[in-house]
């Protein structure tokens, strides 16, 4: 069977969505075919198509090798990086046979597919502070890192700012306020390193945010959209486990008392309580949380979307008084899980940037990485006592570049 790379030339139609804001005219569809072996990229697909068709095509593109994150476009609906897309895979995927090729979502169109990543990305990542605010005093020399401390935000290190999670986050589309992903992941990796000065601080102005880290609505399509395994949404979910629990922020947006109130209802009846959960949230996490005037108020509010969920059957007036009800056998199974995680003295992590991949089995000589306690303050610890693999001693730098 030949290799890859020996394939001969195949000929590829891409479907281009144009747009030239200067123009004044609507988006529209450009197809052109070219010829190149099928483990080419999309990338040399479109510089081929811009070479031999058409001079105006506007791509951004820098490295070619998914290091520089510039070439970051939508393959078949798709975030992606051009360069790192190859051609027969991205003509599988198509419904017709034919390559569609769009800029990212959830920032202005500049030209073509290239994106004004400094109206939206950039001014994110700035929001959060991205560099280093060292403890003090500074040491003359370097600041010595415990090799254990560094494993959790290798995870967030390895970004390339490449703007697909920004691309596809839901949230951001709903309100493009959102600080987002791509800068929340940016965040941890300064709140969970050690040599931060600041971390309670900058916990404490993400969770008071009304756009900050309890905006997610954990739709996953950042970690999909991910092409270096970052997964944005586990450093939010970090973000809020360390206000949370570690720091114990409450904040105005209610997101500490929701949460408290959200794993109180699934612990006591098995499943959800929707209609007991505003109240508490709001008012306290009893039954008598609805009584309390934050609660009465919030719920006043709400009468119009319940009135309208009564209204087309979403929920019903006996469903709403009632708890939802799951055999006794499931709730002690349920109830259990809740004895084992909260009689640990330390809380237990995955770092699957770490680790590899789940699903993978581990070896009993390989040293146990995937799974991280954290200890307040950011630190990292394998649970067995052994160390992973290539992470850094020694940090020489104060900030990272």
């Amino acid at each position: 069977m030949a290799e890859a790379h020996d394939r001969p030339p195949e000929q590829f139609t891409l479907r281009m969505r144009r747009y030239d804001p200067e123009s004044g005219e609507a988006p529209y569809w450009d197809e052109h075919t070219i010829e190149l072996e099928p483990h080419r990229s999309v990338l040399e697909g479109i510089l081929q198509a811009r070479d031999r068709f058409d001079g105006s095509i506007g791509i951004r593109c820098s490295c070619r090798q998914a290091i520089c994150g510039s070439c970051g476009i939508r393959v078949n609906g798709e975030p992606s990086l051009a360069c790192h897309t190859h051609l027969d895979a991205a003509k599988a995927g198509a419904k017709d046979g034919v390559i569609e090729i769009e800029p990212m979502g959830n920032m202005p169109v500049l030209k073509d597919l290239i994106v004004d990543m400094d109206a939206v990305h950039w001014k994110k990542i700035q929001r959060v502070t991205p560099w280093l605010l060292a403890k003090q005093p500074v040491p003359e020399r370097e600041y010595i890192v415990d090799k254990d401390a560094m494993v959790d935000v290798t995870q967030s290190m390895a970004c390339i700012q490449c703007g697909a999670c920004v691309s596809d986050c839901l949230a951001m589309e709903v309100d493009p306020g959102f600080i987002g992903p791509a800068a929340l992941a940016k965040s941890y990796r300064f709140v969970g390193d050690p040599r931060d000065d600041q971390q309670f601080e900058r916990l404490n102005d993400l969770a008071q945010d009304p756009q900050g880290i309890f905006d997610c609505t954990h739709c996953f399509k950042c970690v999909d959209a991910c092409p270096k395994g970052v997964n944005p949404m586990g450093q939010i979910m970090r973000l809020r486990r360390s206000a949370t629990n570690d720091h114990h922020i409450v904040d105005q947006n209610n997101g500490e008392r929701h949460e408290a109130a959200f794993t109180t209802l699934i612990k006591d009846n098995g499943l959800l309580w929707e209609a007991e959960l505003l109240p508490r949230s709001y008012g306290g996490n009893s039954w008598f949380g609805k009584f309390a005037p934050p609660a009465g108020k919030e719920l006043l509010s709400s009468l119009p979307a319940i009135l309208k969920a009564l209204v087309r059957g979403k929920v019903t007036p006996m469903g709403a008084l009632k708890p939802h009800k799951i055999p006794k056998a499931d709730l002690k199974s349920v109830q259990a899980i809740y004895d084992k995680i909260e009689s640990r003295e330390e809380r237990y992590e995955l770092n699957l940037y770490i680790a590899g991949e789940d699903e993978a089995p581990a070896s009993p000589g390989d040293p146990v990485a995937a799974g991280v306690t954290h200890e307040p303050g950011g630190h990292e610890g394998s649970p067995s006592g052994s160390e992973p693999q290539d992470t850094p001693v020694e940090t020489r730098e104060q900030t990272e570049g």
